[in-house]
């Protein structure tokens, strides 16, 4: 007899609200590029987002921890930190150079692709359904996002770069998720990203008080809900869930920054573009399903 069943539902639901609060991030990313620098924006935005888990660490992580834990978490966290701010910087980068948000966000959304491939040669298996799921998610990320096909752009190749370190944030949160302490991990890389990007900010941007004061709701938003949560419950909920299952569900980030702008810009969204939700929704559900042989006795 084969038995169907769904993976954990805390961990999923974890992952879902993650990508519900990043994909409404698109909508903040985009207020506050008219008023900040990239690299000026990532810096106040993580450091943000570190100091609102001081309380929390406080109050959920008040327990000792041991020299080895504290070794673990604050050496994972630099590292997480160093990919994390090369994933973004390629990301924006990429971006200007391209001129295209949709096709930015298709190239960059390869990386479901890439985590169940890259896998294959960290010995990781890797199920049909899960790569059924990854390639319906990869078709509608196209559907929704790329309205035309173009040929290949040289801010194409810095995308498709940026890609594979959004994969290797999702690989070392899987290595390091079950041995260090969560919150603490999450603020190390945030600390880590926003040191290099304030560093990038004060040789190439001018930083301005005002820029800050005019972008101080994008801000907020951003610091607190996208980096501060949104990046924790990342690391709790990928505890229980394989890395391309978890790529695949970050899928709908797509998803939900076109509803966002739908409904706080007003854009509108094609048949093409439903039709894209529908496969990453479909790609998203045949991902989540285990499927176990059990003989009847």
């Amino acid at each position: 007899m084969i038995l169907i069943k769904l993976n954990k539902t805390a961990d999923t639901a974890c992952l879902f609200l993650t990508a519900l609060i990043w994909g409404l991030t698109f909508v903040w990313q985009l207020q506050a590029s008219d008023v900040l620098g990239t690299f000026t924006f990532i810096s106040v935005r993580f450091f943000l987002g570190a100091v609102s888990l001081i309380p929390v660490i406080y109050i959920f992580e008040r327990d000792p921890v041991t020299a080895k834990d504290y070794k673990i978490t604050v050496l994972a966290g630099i590292a997480a930190g160093l990919i994390l701010f090369t994933a973004a910087s390629l990301q924006q980068i990429g971006i200007a150079y391209t001129g295209s948000a949709g096709k930015a966000g298709f190239i960059t959304g390869l990386y479901m692709i890439l985590v169940p491939v890259l896998g294959v040669f960290f010995g990781r298996k890797t199920s049909v359904l899960t790569w059924a799921g990854a390639v319906s998610a990869v078709l509608g990320l196209y559907l929704l996002s790329v309205q035309n096909a173009s040929s290949i752009e040289a801010g194409d190749i810095i995308l498709f770069i940026g890609a594979f370190f959004w994969a290797g944030h999702i690989f070392i949160i899987d290595r390091f998720a079950k041995r260090i302490k969560v919150i603490r991990f999450s603020m190390v890389q945030f600390i880590t990203c926003g040191v290099l990007s304030a560093a990038c900010a004060l040789i190439f941007e001018n930083i301005t008080l005002s820029g800050i004061s005019d972008g101080i709701v994008p801000i907020l938003f951003c610091g607190l809900l996208s980096t501060g949560l949104a990046y924790t419950l990342q690391i709790i909920g990928q505890k229980g869930v394989d890395p391309p299952k978890a790529a695949i569900i970050f899928s709908l980030e797509t998803l939900f920054s076109a509803i966002g702008g739908a409904i706080l810009l007003g854009e509108k969204m094609s048949t093409r573009g439903y039709a894209g939700c529908a496969f990453i929704f479909a790609g998203i559900i045949v991902s989540q399903i285990t499927v176990n042989r059990k003989a009847i006795c």
